[in-house]
């Protein structure tokens, strides 16, 4: 075979990158060794332990001294960061640093979209640069770990913090997890701004039961590695996450914490992990209350025996360890593994060599590129979900404009969950922004109507009607406030609180067009609200930016081009309800009897024996994928390379998308398959690609796709992973419904 001097130049520097790789990791193992025989017992444990650094104390000061402590949670300043690290380097017996971390996980000091709405972005571009700046933040002040990204799947919008999730998908959740780790972790950890990532929370914790945080759940070892793990494992072997925490609930009656297959046999044999696995907070104690320890001895050594490395904040390791090696209960080597694991991560960090904040380096929190990156990542996560005789973008013939609602100035809430070192005087909210930017040629007149998302004082509705009907146009702001949602803020209605739709309704008696705006960390049950409004714009909770980008979509400086990474049912009883669920035996035809229909005193009947609610009607509010823009798209001639394919073929896949509309805009392609028999149930469709594809109005273009037979590989009755021979349906279009489609067979 002959090369080009440019192949050869390509091999040779893959080779030399290899090499150099290999050696840096050998020379951090050889310092991991060395290091490990000298420690005492004592001191291994003590790497083992994190805790809370919020309030120091002389107690924790002391501890750091003996070796107890490896790791501190939340050093809220660099001062304070520097004076830990200096006593863990030039006061304890063997001068380890520790690992500041902290919860960075929507942005540090500029604060980004939640990750619900970097997904509905369906732009992982975004979602890196967002956590390269939250990195380098974060760096700043010696925060050196955050636990991000989040990547457990949600399916129902009860549950608060699937506000911190990238959705319902779980290729969409690979995608965006890949791009956040990619973004915290940089090239290199010892790089300065490369902090250490977190792939949270191993596993299932997102279909807790019934959406109530910290809950059971029941996911079958199949349904696991179908559709739960595989973010995670994408997270680990493409991304090289450095760390993963294990999740507060028990799966099929095993606490995460305690389950040696997961942590063991999945984690460390099948996918080759060598980074720190921390617990959550206190969840080692929390396997007492669960019963699945007799007391915090027992569960310390459940926890060890499974592969926790570290603990975070509940000290069982520190008080019962030496006992439980005594008692020949847990082995030197789980102890002296783990420790491996921690120094791993320290060496990579850099922190032997560099463990203080340089206090007088320049900051660049508050960059004027760091709040344009959240701008536009704002912008990109918006989703219209209605534009009535397009109504948006508002016409330059509209002079006053009424802006109302508890939401259009609130810059403590307009930053979402989880959000700890946001600053509420930074952020820049809708009004403020629509007065700046646009207030010299259009009249805004400001009534909030209620004080809070859930207020139901009705006292100023008449001064919002009064206001409303001074006005061209209504811009209503509703929503939720930022601690409606997040941990431990599940919801069991998730309607708009207080009397957040009476205000709406009011105000559509006034027959003013109303474009209601919703900041919410969930998907909301919005049916009424929707048929009252003219025009719907999701914004989720958008940050510190969400202001300005507001402003510039509403008068059409930029176009919402988001796709919902999450269904929108009509009421929560129908949860769970998302896109990919696995076919039935009985699937509604959408002509059954409605309740309304049903005759009084009816005979017994099963009514057409479909799967459906009576109450509900068949589809969903909004479904999967689904984003309106100000423009208009078509699709067309799709086409398949070939419709016989082997396994190890790649099938490419075109299709002719057209903007017939007026506006310069971005569409997110969607290619989604369907296996239509298996060895298993299969779901009705799964989404293996997308492309954010931008045309000017008129421009066509020719988006290909190029899939790999491999990608249709699932874990099937034999608990084997592999592509299925059969036929198939691709569907190609712009969400998860409205879709071209053809057939497509896998050979045996």
């Amino acid at each position: 075979m002959k090369y080009s001097y440019l192949s050869l130049f390509f091999i040779l520097l893959s080779c030399f990158q290899f090499t150099t790789c290999f050696a840096q990791d050998k020379k951090i193992e050889d310092k991991v060794e060395a290091l490990l025989a000298k420690m005492t017992l004592k001191e291994k444990i003590g790497q083992m332990n994190q805790l809370n650094g919020r309030m120091p104390s002389e107690k924790l000061y002391q501890q750091i001294r003996n070796g107890e402590v490896g790791s501190i949670l939340n050093a809220e300043n660099p001062e304070l960061v520097n004076q830990l690290q200096k006593i863990a380097k030039e006061e304890s017996t063997l001068g380890i640093p520790l690992v500041i971390a902290r919860d960075v996980i929507h942005g540090f000091k500029t604060i980004f979209p939640i990750p619900l709405g970097q997904a509905a972005s369906f732009d992982p571009e975004i979602v890196e640069i967002g956590s390269q700046i939250a990195a380098r933040e974060a760096y700043e002040k010696g925060i050196r770990w955050t636990f991000a990204p989040m990547m457990d799947i949600a399916r129902d919008s009860r549950w608060g913090r699937i506000a911190e999730s990238f959705g319902e998908d779980t290729y969409l959740s690979e995608i965006m997890a890949v791009a956040m780790v990619k973004g915290f972790q940089g090239k290199d950890l010892s790089n300065p701004a490369s902090i250490a990532a977190c792939a949270k929370h191993f596993i299932a914790y997102g279909a807790a039961e019934g959406g109530r945080d910290y809950n059971l759940t029941n996911i079958t070892q199949r349904q696991l590695r179908n559709f739960y793990l595989p973010p995670f494992e994408k997270a680990i072997r493409e991304a090289g996450c450095a760390t993963l925490m294990t999740s507060f609930n028990a799966n099929d009656g095993i606490p995460a914490s305690g389950n040696e297959f997961l942590l063991r046999t999945v984690l460390r044999k099948e996918w080759g992990f060598d980074g720190v696995v921390v617990t959550d907070y206190n969840s080692i104690r929390d396997m007492v209350r669960i019963g699945f320890s007799e007391d915090n001895k027992d569960a310390a050594m459940k926890a060890a025996n499974a592969g926790v490395d570290m603990e975070m904040a509940s000290g069982t390791y520190l008080q019962n360890m030496e006992a439980l090696i005594a008692e020949g209960k847990v082995e030197q080597k789980t102890i002296d593994d783990a420790v491996r694991n921690i120094l791993r991560l320290k060496y990579r960090l850099g922190l032997f060599e560099n463990p203080y904040v340089n206090l007088k380096v320049k900051s660049s929190i508050y960059s004027e590129n760091h709040l344009q990156a959240a701008k536009k990542a704002a912008e990109e996560s918006f989703v219209l979900l209605k534009n009535k005789n397009n109504l948006l973008p508002l016409k330059n013939t509209i002079k006053t404009i009424a802006i109302i609602g508890p939401m259009a100035d609130a810059s403590h809430d307009q930053m979402g969950t989880w959000a700890f070192d946001g600053e509420k005087g930074m952020t820049q909210t809708p009004l403020k922004a629509l007065q700046k930017q646009y207030g010299k040629d259009v009249k805004f007149i400001y009534e909030q109507g209620l004080a809070f998302s859930r207020d139901n004082n009705k006292t100023n509705f008449s001064k919002a009607i009064e206001v409303a009907k001074q006005a061209d146009v209504v811009l209503l702001f509703l929503g939720e406030e930022a601690i409606l949602s997040g941990e431990a803020h599940s919801l069991a209605e998730i309607n708009l609180k207080g009397a957040q739709s009476q205000l709406l309704e009011e105000l559509s008696k006034t027959r003013k067009p109303v474009v209601t705006m919703i900041m919410a960390g969930r998907a909301l049950t919005i049916e009424k609200e929707t048929a009252l409004s003219d025009a719907v714009l999701y914004l989720w909770h958008p940050g510190t930016m969400g202001g300005p980008a507001v402003a510039d979509i509403l008068f059409g400086k930029a176009v919402p081009s988001g796709k919902l990474p999450i269904t929108f049912p009509k009421y929560a009883g129908q949860i769970p309800v998302y896109y990919n669920h696995d076919k039935i035996g009985r699937p509604a035809k959408k002509t059954e009897i409605l309740l309304n229909d049903i005759p009084l005193e009816a005979k017994q009947s099963s009514l057409g024996t479909t799967s459906y609610y009576l109450d509900a009607a068949f589809d969903n509010l909004f479904d999967f994928g689904y984003g309106l823009s100000y423009t208009t798209f078509e699709y067309s001639n799709l086409s398949l390379s070939t419709d016989v394919l082997s396994k190890s073929d790649i099938l490419t896949v075109t299709v002719d998308l057209k903007n017939t509309g007026k506006f310069q805009a971005n569409e997110v392609v969607q290619l989604y398959t369907s296996d239509l028999v298996g060895s298993i149930a299969r779901p009705i469709k799964e989404l293996k690609d997308f492309r954010r594809i931008n045309l000017k109005p008129g421009e066509s273009k020719k988006v290909a796709f190029k899939l790999p037979v491999s990608k249709l590989a699932f874990w099937n009755i034999n608990n084997i992973q592999t592509v299925e021979p059969g036929k198939f349906t691709l569907m190609v279009g712009g969400n998860s419904y409205d879709v071209l489609q053809k057939d497509f067979t896998v050979a045996p």
